[in-house]
């Protein structure tokens, strides 16, 4: 009996390691192997990948060619030095070429036409983020915009859009006029504690991180700053952990990376849960935030309300899933939050701090610049000005003639009558 017993844990055991042997082999060998021959019949080529590694990294030839090192000089030529190894593979396999991370295919493009074409709405189901980069995210942004896939991706963008329309994005300039002053002034006050010189990109990332978390978000000052140093503390860690999730089973391993990792997201989540309360309980109450220059309509805002209707939904569906799997959740609200507030922030000061380094390599490019900011904003002074004094009507003795005279103008001026608003 004992010895039956024996046999069949033993085929058990057996049995369960046949099959992750066969999963994994079909994993890592042979479904690679089985696209690359489908790839190449369609003339489709790439580096031969070391599995279950992938395709290897820039070598020590490559390595040499680009420098860890800073550039010799200021150059746009950086692909080679950031991507050596694309470089080469595009070289040799030409313009589309396949290779693997993992048992992952990645596919690179560089025709824009074929571009536009892969990524329109019908490749949809077979575009989007992959198991990896998932995995790799999971603890720092999540099941938020930035990788969803198919019809969840196409729901978060679409409750999400309206807060990004022109309409709504005017609606926020005051306070964008505002943050931009305040970093202005801290910039004045850092040339003077300091001399001329100031690194631009700490002040470029408190700027967007401002304007991003109380026109968005409805968040203060203070928590903002505490929200994006755990945002930053995340990016850093989550990329350190992700350079071996090749290795099954590795998302289960301990680590330091991990453990600092689970403590920064908790930490995180707490915080962008606080927010969320605070906006919840300001909307039920029917009051609107004295940070939101938008009447509290800003992303979270039309987060919330999302929420609110997949329950309302849920609830006329007697208790089923009336949004059909797709609607907000706590989780979901929370990893939407971190989601914008990482890259809400992170692209602007970035575009903002490379802008600034380009104006400071070009001091022509930064005259013809600054005149145009003056002009218009000049011209909006002006016109705000003009505006609250006077109400304006066109007067019976104007002609309307526009003439080009290399720039656009009336012929015989435009009169017109001023009524004043007050005496």
């Amino acid at each position: 009996m004992a010895a039956a017993v024996v046999l069949l844990l033993a085929l058990a055991v057996a049995l369960l390691l046949a099959r992750a042997a066969w999963v994994t082999a079909s994993c890592y060998y042979l479904t690679p192997a089985r696209i690359r021959r489908i790839l190449a019949g369609q003339g489709v080529r790439g580096p031969p990948p070391r599995l279950p590694v992938g395709d290897p990294r820039p070598g020590p030839a490559l390595a040499a060619r680009s420098p860890a090192g800073d550039m010799g000089s200021l150059s746009h030529d950086i692909v080679g030095r950031l991507l050596p190894h694309y470089v080469l593979w595009s070289k040799t396999y030409g313009k589309l070429f396949v290779y693997f991370y993992a048992s992952e295919p990645r596919l690179c493009l560089t025709d824009t036409d074929l571009i536009k074409e892969f990524l329109s709405s019908k490749y949809a189901h077979a575009t989007g983020k992959s198991w990896l980069q998932r995995q790799g995210t999971k603890h720092f942004i999540g099941g938020g915009l930035l990788m969803a896939n198919g019809a969840r991706w196409s729901h978060q963008r679409h409750v999400v859009a309206p807060a990004f329309m022109a309409d709504r994005l005017k609606g926020r300039v005051g306070h964008m006029v505002e943050c931009t002053r305040q970093t202005v002034r801290a910039l004045r006050e850092a040339v003077a504690r300091s001399g001329n010189e100031v690194e631009i990109g700490a002040h470029m990332t408190r700027l967007a991180g401002d304007v991003i978390a109380r026109t968005e978000f409805d968040t203060s000052y203070d928590t903002g700053k505490r929200i994006f140093r755990l945002i930053e503390e995340l990016q850093r860690l989550t990329a350190r952990s992700s350079r071996h999730l090749w290795v099954p089973g590795s998302q289960y391993f301990p680590s330091k990376y991990r453990r600092e990792i689970k403590r920064l997201n908790g930490e995180l989540e707490q915080l962008l849960k606080e927010s969320i309360d605070r906006s919840r309980e300001i909307a039920d109450e029917g009051r609107t935030p004295s940070t939101s220059p938008c009447g509290g309509r800003g992303l979270l805002g039309m987060l919330l309300a999302e929420m609110e209707r997949k329950k309302e939904a849920e609830r006329r569906a007697g208790g089923g899933n009336g949004a059909g799997g797709l609607g907000y959740d706590a989780q979901m609200m929370i990893d939407e939050c971190k989601t914008f507030f990482f890259a809400g922030h992170e692209t602007s000061a970035l575009l903002l701090t490379w802008a600034i380094m380009l104006l400071a390599t070009h001091p022509a490019w930064q005259e013809k610049a600054r005149s145009e900011a003056y002009a218009m904003v000049e011209a909006k002074v002006a016109l705000a000005m003009l505006l609250s004094s006077f109400r304006f009507a066109i007067s019976d003795e104007y002609r309307h003639a526009p003439v080009n005279v290399l720039t656009l103008r009336p012929r015989h001026g435009v009169p017109v009558r001023l009524l004043p608003l007050r005496p």
